[in-house]
């Protein structure tokens, strides 16, 4: 068994303001974000003006947080925000949804798009490599702040986390997923982005192997308390997750299809 690495999750406290690992690694992801995906763009000779690239960052970016929170709350733990609607705001309290951040972007991106007439799949395929990259920054993030742990286990490189009250040996499965969503999704969509010329593919396969990762990730994460399984042996990570495998699918067979019809 390993020892967790205790590292404080605050960097900096003066009385109530504070920075954490968690918020700073949001910030370095966005920043990384701004800086290659103008690149990816001219490297594909996608033209954006300066204001409507920092304007569609920053949907995006209101997309995650908007999204992600919504997300959580209709997914996670609907019957709690019913019945104290105030808390919906407390935001500093934890409770994000990655796969509400995802419809967030993809409704903000779109909107975007539709308003001032770009091609969605063309801004979408060089955006994608790098939310992984914010992904890596994310579930390290998770690591630091001791959540958000795996299910109990006697493998070599199991942890006991402080956070967990049975202080039980456990996967470290946020560093799982920073590898596979993060790390490993990066190197593959980003070399297919620069191989690939047909706008769409590279974001439906993101979309794809995120679901697949996560839902292989979720055999050893450890349930949402307060949920669990929610069909048979699927958890609601799982569930959400097989929606974007089979979007993907559906997304990528409509992409070829149309290109099978332009060549014949």
């Amino acid at each position: 068994m390993l020892k967790f690495p205790e590292i404080n999750p605050t960097i900096f406290k003066l009385g109530m303001f504070e920075i954490r690992w968690y918020a700073l690694f949001y910030i370095i992801g966005f920043i990384i974000a701004y800086i290659f995906v103008k690149k990816s763009y001219a490297y594909k000779n996608i033209k954006l003006k300066k204001e409507d690239y920092e304007t569609l960052l920053f949907n995006l970016m209101l997309g995650v947080i908007i999204g992600g929170r919504l997300g959580y709350i209709l997914f996670y733990n609907i019957q709690y925000y019913l019945s104290h609607p105030l808390q919906i705001l407390a935001v500093w309290q934890g409770g994000m949804s990655f796969h509400g951040g995802a419809i967030g972007v993809l409704i903000f991106g779109y909107l975007f798009c539709k308003k001032h007439n770009y091609n969605f799949f063309e801004l979408a395929d060089p955006v994608a490599p790098f939310a992984s990259v914010a992904l890596f920054l994310g579930r390290i993030g998770n690591f630091i702040n001791g959540e958000l742990w795996g299910r109990s286990t006697n493998v070599p490189w199991a942890m006991i986390f402080p956070s967990d009250p049975q202080r039980l040996p456990r996967h470290p499965s946020q560093l799982y997923e920073a590898f596979l969503e993060g790390l490993l999704l990066f190197v593959i969509t980003y070399i297919m982005f620069r191989k690939i010329k047909k706008s769409g593919i590279v974001f439906w396969t993101w979309i794809g192997l995120y679901g697949l990762f996560r839902t292989l990730v979720e055999f050893v994460r450890q349930p949402d308390a307060n949920l669990g399984h929610v069909i048979g042996f699927m958890t609601m990570g799982q569930i959400l997750s097989s929606v974007m495998i089979i979007s993907s699918l559906i997304g990528i067979g409509l992409i070829l299809r149309v290109k099978k019809d332009e060549a014949e």
